[in-house]
């Protein structure tokens, strides 16, 4: 079952949310973090990306460039700008995108499920990426951004949040580049945290939706720091790491779409004709067509679209990854017929979250950089759990969570 606790949140004072507040560090390149902070020395930024308090062309990877986060973090907290609550909470963190809200505690999750399988993943990680999240988490002492769980459907959960939400939140703002409205909570009442505490105590697994490589990275540097404590009890703060959990039926999940350099020699005609072996093709004209159900894909070539439906025998529904339309894609499309083995590593492969939308794709193939686009049905937060629940990995590129967790509005140290 999933242990989670409350803990002293780090936050700004609400008069400074705005200015502290940013988006994660993954969704964004060093000269975009650079140009969003701007001279605001009170973003975020300075922590979660801070190659840009050094000149532009700075690496991310320099080993002065982490010790300049611990150095802005210690800055913040010094100045008010980051100030650490008395009591241990939990907290409600609500999104709304597009007039719709989803509602997440905030909590400190257990390193020793993610060890024990009991927090579920359904991607792989690289060992590249995790040690880099594992130094700004040691050079920090803290988890400065939330990762982003799904949990299975809670009533008593689903009331005791709807009992805050109906009261003023703490922070209540409009981010500015995404326009999503991020609204926060303290649950201070003894009695709801015993209730949060027990509800999960209840549940069988937790689903990492987004930010696997944060994940793993917190939960490898609390284990290190427990073989490191000769005294360890057990009960220490760095045996959890932060999350913010969401009912599995509010989070939303987009198209994760592919663009394609090149028809691996094909003309358009002979790489249509082969794709009618295993799709049935139609041409849908000029105007944007987007897949309308599973196992129809959306492909974009010579300035048309076309539906392409996988036909029966093509997949097997009784395989969790077989059934998904990524690995649909990959097999019969990219692989077979295109020659691109490796999603990850391919250069003649690129990937453009639904957020973005079918524009995007027609942008990029009409201005030649790329030659066609192929969009697909989004993936369903049941398929995910599914994978997750008999331990297979999803293919990559596979999913899109959207709105993305804001990061500085919740900060959890270590000790």
């Amino acid at each position: 079952m999933a242990t989670v606790k409350p803990f002293k949140g780090i936050r700004p004072p609400k008069e400074l949310v705005e200015k502290v507040e940013s988006r994660p560090y993954d969704v964004l390149n060093s000269d975009e973090a650079r140009a969003e902070a701007g001279t605001n020395e009170m973003s975020l930024y300075h922590i979660i990306k801070p190659e840009i308090n050094f000149e532009p062309g700075t690496s991310e990877y320099d080993p002065r460039v982490y010790a300049s986060a611990a150095e802005q973090f210690q800055k913040f907290q010094d100045k008010g700008w980051l100030v650490q609550d008395e009591k241990e909470h939990y907290y409600i963190y609500a999104q709304t995108m597009n007039g719709k809200t989803q509602y997440g505690l905030v909590v400190g999750a257990y390193v020793e499920d993610y060890m024990t399988g009991v927090i579920k993943k359904h991607e792989l990680t690289r060992r590249d990426k995790e040690e880099d999240r594992m130094k700004h988490v040691r050079v920090n002492n803290a988890n400065i951004e939330p990762v982003f769980f799904a949990y299975p459907d809670d009533k008593v959960l689903d009331d005791l949040v709807a009992r805050y939400a109906a009261t003023e939140p703490v922070y209540d703002f409009i981010a500015p580049v995404d326009g999503f409205r991020h609204q926060f909570w303290i649950i201070s009442d003894d009695q709801d945290i015993a209730t949060v505490t027990a509800e999960f105590d209840k549940m069988p697994s937790l689903y990492i939706a987004d930010g696997h490589h944060r994940s793993a990275a917190a939960a490898l540097v609390g284990a290190e720091k427990a073989k490191q404590n000769p005294n360890h009890t057990g009960k220490e703060e760095y045996n959890y790491f932060m999350a913010v959990c969401f009912p599995a039926n509010q989070l939303t999940i987009l198209d994760y779409n592919r663009v394609i350099t090149d028809l691996n020699g094909l003309t358009s005609e002979e790489f249509l004709t082969k794709l009618a072996d295993n799709f049935i093709v139609e041409l849908k004209g000029a105007d944007e067509y987007k897949p309308q159900e599973l196992h129809e894909f959306s492909l974009y070539l010579d300035s048309q679209w076309y539906s392409l439906k996988a036909k029966p025998g093509t997949f097997d529904n009784s395989d969790p990854i077989g059934v998904l339309d990524v690995d649909i894609s990959s097999r019969l499309i990219l692989d077979e017929i295109l020659d691109i083995k490796d999603l990850r590593s391919s250069n003649r492969i690129d990937f453009v979250g639904g957020l973005r939308g079918l524009k995007e794709l027609k942008r990029r193939v009409d201005s030649g950089e790329m030659r066609l686009a192929l969009a697909l049905y989004p993936v369903s937060m049941k398929q995910i759990m599914d994978i997750a629940d008999s331990g297979k990995i999803m293919p990559p590129k596979a999913t899109w969570f959207e709105p993305k967790l804001r990061s500085g509005l919740i900060i959890h140290k270590l000790v």
